[in-house]
Protein backbone atom coordinates (compact mmCIF):
# COMPACT_ATOMS: atom_id res chain seq x y z
CA UNK A 1 0.00 0.00 0.00
CA UNK A 2 1.38 3.25 -1.16
CA UNK A 3 2.16 5.85 1.91
CA UNK A 4 1.18 9.27 0.74
CA UNK A 5 4.00 11.83 1.02
CA UNK A 6 3.68 14.94 3.04
CA UNK A 7 3.21 17.87 1.02
CA UNK A 8 5.72 20.27 -0.12
CA UNK A 9 5.73 23.77 -0.38
CA UNK A 10 7.00 25.70 -2.88
CA UNK A 11 10.42 26.59 -2.57
CA UNK A 12 9.17 30.75 -2.09
CA UNK A 13 7.29 30.03 0.33
CA UNK A 14 9.45 27.71 2.05
CA UNK A 15 11.84 30.57 2.17
CA UNK A 16 9.36 33.26 3.09
CA UNK A 17 8.61 31.17 6.47
CA UNK A 18 12.51 30.75 7.13
CA UNK A 19 13.05 34.40 6.75
CA UNK A 20 9.84 34.53 9.52
CA UNK A 21 10.79 32.37 11.77
CA UNK A 22 14.64 33.38 12.01
CA UNK A 23 14.73 36.67 10.61
CA UNK A 24 15.86 39.52 13.38
CA UNK A 25 13.15 37.69 15.85
CA UNK A 26 11.18 41.74 15.83
CA UNK A 27 7.78 40.54 15.34
CA UNK A 28 5.33 42.58 13.36
CA UNK A 29 5.95 45.62 15.14
CA UNK A 30 9.37 45.49 14.93
CA UNK A 31 9.22 44.90 11.52
CA UNK A 32 6.84 48.15 10.94
CA UNK A 33 9.47 50.31 12.99
CA UNK A 34 12.67 48.94 11.00
CA UNK A 35 10.64 50.08 7.42
CA UNK A 36 9.45 53.68 8.76
CA UNK A 37 13.14 54.09 9.97
CA UNK A 38 14.56 52.70 6.35
CA UNK A 39 12.00 55.59 4.48
CA UNK A 40 13.37 57.93 7.09
CA UNK A 41 16.80 57.08 6.10
CA UNK A 42 16.73 57.16 2.51
CA UNK A 43 15.17 60.44 2.93
CA UNK A 44 17.43 61.75 4.62
CA UNK A 45 19.98 60.75 2.16
CA UNK A 46 18.26 61.21 -0.99
CA UNK A 47 15.96 64.42 0.25
CA UNK A 48 17.36 66.69 -1.83
CA UNK A 49 17.35 64.49 -4.87
CA UNK A 50 13.69 63.10 -4.29
CA UNK A 51 12.13 66.44 -3.25
CA UNK A 52 9.64 67.30 -6.17
CA UNK A 53 10.53 71.30 -5.71
CA UNK A 54 13.30 73.52 -4.18
CA UNK A 55 12.56 73.44 -0.28
CA UNK A 56 13.44 77.16 -0.06
CA UNK A 57 11.78 78.66 -3.30
CA UNK A 58 9.68 80.81 -2.04
CA UNK A 59 6.19 82.53 -3.90
CA UNK A 60 4.34 84.85 -1.52
CA UNK A 61 1.01 84.34 -4.00
CA UNK A 62 1.04 80.35 -2.67
CA UNK A 63 1.14 81.34 0.41
CA UNK A 64 -0.94 79.26 2.52
CA UNK A 65 -2.59 77.62 -0.12
CA UNK A 66 -3.81 73.82 0.59
CA UNK A 67 -3.04 70.62 -1.39
CA UNK A 68 -3.23 71.12 -4.99
CA UNK A 69 -1.97 68.98 -8.16
CA UNK A 70 1.61 68.18 -7.39
CA UNK A 71 1.94 69.64 -3.98
CA UNK A 72 -0.09 67.36 -1.86
CA UNK A 73 0.67 68.84 1.50
CA UNK A 74 0.28 72.49 0.39
CA UNK A 75 2.32 75.58 1.03
CA UNK A 76 3.79 77.02 4.09
CA UNK A 77 3.34 80.68 4.53
CA UNK A 78 6.17 81.95 2.61
CA UNK A 79 4.88 79.99 -0.20
CA UNK A 80 7.09 76.98 -0.20
CA UNK A 81 6.28 73.05 -0.81
CA UNK A 82 5.58 71.39 2.50
CA UNK A 83 6.49 68.19 0.96
CA UNK A 84 9.37 69.30 -0.37
CA UNK A 85 10.69 71.22 2.62
CA UNK A 86 9.58 67.49 4.95
CA UNK A 87 11.47 65.04 3.05
CA UNK A 88 14.77 67.29 2.83
CA UNK A 89 14.16 68.35 6.66
CA UNK A 90 14.46 64.80 7.23
CA UNK A 91 18.47 65.18 6.87
CA UNK A 92 19.14 67.07 9.81
CA UNK A 93 16.22 65.30 11.90
CA UNK A 94 18.10 62.37 11.19
CA UNK A 95 21.99 63.68 11.15
CA UNK A 96 21.51 65.05 14.78
CA UNK A 97 20.75 62.13 16.28
CA UNK A 98 22.90 60.19 15.02
CA UNK A 99 26.07 62.86 15.94
CA UNK A 100 24.72 62.34 19.35
CA UNK A 101 24.31 58.55 19.65
CA UNK A 102 27.64 58.11 17.72
CA UNK A 103 29.19 60.17 20.04
CA UNK A 104 27.63 59.05 23.25
CA UNK A 105 28.27 55.41 22.70
CA UNK A 106 32.01 55.24 22.21
CA UNK A 107 32.35 57.39 24.77
CA UNK A 108 30.17 56.11 27.04
CA UNK A 109 31.59 51.92 26.16
CA UNK A 110 34.65 53.12 26.25
CA UNK A 111 34.29 54.73 30.06
CA UNK A 112 32.30 51.46 30.94
CA UNK A 113 35.17 48.79 29.65
CA UNK A 114 37.86 50.69 31.79
CA UNK A 115 34.99 50.93 34.65
CA UNK A 116 34.36 47.79 34.79
CA UNK A 117 37.94 46.19 34.28
CA UNK A 118 40.15 48.00 36.80
CA UNK A 119 37.40 48.49 39.08
CA UNK A 120 38.50 50.52 42.55
CA UNK A 121 39.21 54.18 42.22
CA UNK A 122 38.70 54.04 38.55
CA UNK A 123 35.07 52.71 38.70
CA UNK A 124 34.55 54.89 41.80
CA UNK A 125 35.59 58.20 40.30
CA UNK A 126 33.98 57.60 36.88
CA UNK A 127 30.94 56.58 38.41
CA UNK A 128 30.83 59.71 40.28
CA UNK A 129 31.69 62.22 37.08
CA UNK A 130 28.82 60.49 35.64
CA UNK A 131 26.63 61.24 38.42
CA UNK A 132 27.43 64.81 38.45
CA UNK A 133 26.43 64.88 34.73
CA UNK A 134 22.84 63.56 35.21
CA UNK A 135 22.27 66.42 37.12
CA UNK A 136 22.52 68.70 34.29
CA UNK A 137 19.43 68.39 31.19
CA UNK A 138 20.48 68.21 27.94
CA UNK A 139 18.47 70.98 26.81
CA UNK A 140 19.83 73.04 29.35
CA UNK A 141 23.15 71.91 28.45
CA UNK A 142 22.52 72.76 24.57
CA UNK A 143 21.35 76.62 25.96
CA UNK A 144 24.58 76.86 27.72
CA UNK A 145 26.40 75.75 24.36
CA UNK A 146 24.24 78.15 22.12
CA UNK A 147 25.12 81.03 24.70
CA UNK A 148 28.70 80.38 24.48
CA UNK A 149 29.32 79.19 20.61
CA UNK A 150 25.85 80.22 19.63
CA UNK A 151 22.77 78.40 18.19
CA UNK A 152 23.71 75.70 15.69
CA UNK A 153 22.68 71.82 14.90
CA UNK A 154 26.59 71.01 15.94
CA UNK A 155 26.68 72.71 19.42
CA UNK A 156 23.28 71.36 20.57
CA UNK A 157 23.96 67.98 19.20
CA UNK A 158 27.35 67.98 21.27
CA UNK A 159 25.54 69.41 24.21
CA UNK A 160 23.08 66.37 23.90
CA UNK A 161 26.22 63.64 23.31
CA UNK A 162 27.77 65.11 26.67
CA UNK A 163 23.93 64.41 28.66
CA UNK A 164 23.67 60.82 27.24
CA UNK A 165 27.21 59.52 28.49
CA UNK A 166 25.85 58.73 31.45
CA UNK A 167 22.84 56.37 30.25
CA UNK A 168 25.12 55.18 28.02
CA UNK A 169 27.59 54.49 30.64
CA UNK A 170 25.65 53.05 32.96
CA UNK A 171 24.05 50.55 31.53
CA UNK A 172 27.07 49.20 30.26
CA UNK A 173 29.17 49.28 33.42
CA UNK A 174 26.59 47.16 34.69
CA UNK A 175 26.44 44.35 32.27
CA UNK A 176 30.31 44.94 31.84
CA UNK A 177 30.78 43.93 35.16
CA UNK A 178 28.95 40.67 35.18
CA UNK A 179 31.02 39.87 31.72
CA UNK A 180 34.25 40.87 33.71
CA UNK A 181 33.46 38.06 36.08
CA UNK A 182 33.19 35.31 33.77
CA UNK A 183 35.61 32.64 33.61
CA UNK A 184 36.65 32.65 30.14
CA UNK A 185 37.93 36.06 31.10
CA UNK A 186 40.13 34.86 33.69
CA UNK A 187 41.17 32.10 30.99
CA UNK A 188 42.04 34.94 28.11
CA UNK A 189 44.10 36.83 30.95
CA UNK A 190 45.68 33.54 32.04
CA UNK A 191 46.91 33.21 28.22
CA UNK A 192 48.54 36.22 28.33
CA UNK A 193 46.23 38.14 25.88
CA UNK A 194 46.30 41.69 26.26
CA UNK A 195 43.54 43.63 28.15
CA UNK A 196 42.74 45.87 24.69
CA UNK A 197 42.26 42.66 22.87
CA UNK A 198 40.43 40.85 25.65
CA UNK A 199 37.70 44.46 25.89
CA UNK A 200 37.20 44.51 22.19
CA UNK A 201 37.71 41.12 20.63
CA UNK A 202 35.07 39.28 23.42
CA UNK A 203 34.00 41.93 26.09
CA UNK A 204 32.61 44.21 23.08
CA UNK A 205 31.60 41.55 20.89
CA UNK A 206 29.25 40.13 23.72
CA UNK A 207 27.85 43.52 24.84
CA UNK A 208 26.98 44.67 20.79
CA UNK A 209 23.30 43.51 21.42
CA UNK A 210 22.86 45.58 24.59
CA UNK A 211 24.86 48.80 23.24
CA UNK A 212 22.49 48.27 19.76
CA UNK A 213 19.79 48.83 21.60
CA UNK A 214 20.47 51.44 23.70
CA UNK A 215 21.30 53.47 20.96
CA UNK A 216 18.41 52.58 19.33
CA UNK A 217 16.23 53.91 22.03
CA UNK A 218 18.58 57.12 22.66
CA UNK A 219 18.23 58.05 18.90
CA UNK A 220 14.35 58.56 19.53
CA UNK A 221 15.07 60.81 22.63
CA UNK A 222 18.11 62.41 20.74
CA UNK A 223 15.52 63.28 17.90
CA UNK A 224 12.85 64.41 20.07
CA UNK A 225 15.11 66.83 22.28
CA UNK A 226 16.88 68.16 18.93
CA UNK A 227 13.53 68.80 17.28
CA UNK A 228 12.48 70.83 20.81
CA UNK A 229 15.72 72.97 20.43
CA UNK A 230 15.15 73.29 17.13
CA UNK A 231 11.91 74.66 17.96
CA UNK A 232 13.23 76.94 20.35
CA UNK A 233 15.79 78.51 17.50
CA UNK A 234 18.93 77.16 19.33
CA UNK A 235 19.30 74.39 16.56
CA UNK A 236 18.87 74.31 13.19
CA UNK A 237 18.49 77.71 11.64
CA UNK A 238 15.86 79.23 9.28
CA UNK A 239 15.44 79.26 6.18
CA UNK A 240 16.95 75.44 5.75
CA UNK A 241 14.51 73.01 6.24
CA UNK A 242 14.20 71.12 9.59
CA UNK A 243 11.31 69.58 11.20
CA UNK A 244 11.79 71.05 14.52
CA UNK A 245 12.36 74.43 12.35
CA UNK A 246 9.01 73.52 10.42
CA UNK A 247 6.89 73.05 13.64
CA UNK A 248 8.13 76.71 14.94
CA UNK A 249 7.57 78.65 11.35
CA UNK A 250 4.64 76.72 11.78
CA UNK A 251 3.33 78.32 14.91
CA UNK A 252 1.79 81.30 13.00
CA UNK A 253 -0.18 78.93 10.29
CA UNK A 254 -1.87 77.09 13.77
CA UNK A 255 -2.94 80.75 14.85
CA UNK A 256 -4.44 81.43 10.96
CA UNK A 257 -6.10 78.11 10.88
CA UNK A 258 -3.46 76.37 8.79
CA UNK A 259 -1.93 73.70 10.98
CA UNK A 260 -0.21 71.62 7.77
CA UNK A 261 2.91 72.94 8.39
CA UNK A 262 3.34 72.19 12.32
CA UNK A 263 0.82 69.48 12.18
CA UNK A 264 2.80 67.19 8.79
CA UNK A 265 6.51 67.74 10.57
CA UNK A 266 5.03 67.15 13.77
CA UNK A 267 3.87 63.53 12.81
CA UNK A 268 7.01 62.73 11.19
CA UNK A 269 8.97 63.21 14.48
CA UNK A 270 6.48 61.38 16.60
CA UNK A 271 6.11 58.62 13.93
CA UNK A 272 10.02 58.29 13.68
CA UNK A 273 10.71 58.59 17.53
CA UNK A 274 8.13 55.67 18.13
CA UNK A 275 9.53 53.53 15.23
CA UNK A 276 12.96 53.90 17.02
CA UNK A 277 11.21 53.27 20.60
CA UNK A 278 9.47 50.42 19.83
CA UNK A 279 12.36 48.63 17.76
CA UNK A 280 15.24 49.66 20.57
CA UNK A 281 12.58 47.83 22.94
CA UNK A 282 11.95 44.34 21.17
CA UNK A 283 15.93 44.73 20.78
CA UNK A 284 15.94 44.56 24.20
CA UNK A 285 13.41 41.82 25.10
CA UNK A 286 15.16 39.75 22.11
CA UNK A 287 18.39 40.19 24.04
CA UNK A 288 16.54 39.58 27.26
CA UNK A 289 14.63 36.27 26.23
CA UNK A 290 18.40 34.73 25.35
CA UNK A 291 19.86 35.49 28.64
Amino acid sequence: MAVASPPVAPAGVASLSRLRRRGLGLGLVGTVCAIVIAVAVVAAVLGPVIAPHPPNAIDLAQAYIGPTTGHPLGFDGQGRDLLSRLIVGARTAMLGPLVVVALSTVIGVALALVAAWRGGWADAVLSAAMDILFAFPGILLAVLAAAVFGPSLIAAALSLAIAYTPYVMRVVRSAALKQRAQPYVAALEVQGLAVRAICVRHLLRNLSELVIAEATILFGWAMLDLAAISFLGLGVQPPQADWGVMVSEGETGVLQGYPAEALSAGIAIVVVVVAFNLLGERLSDRRGARG
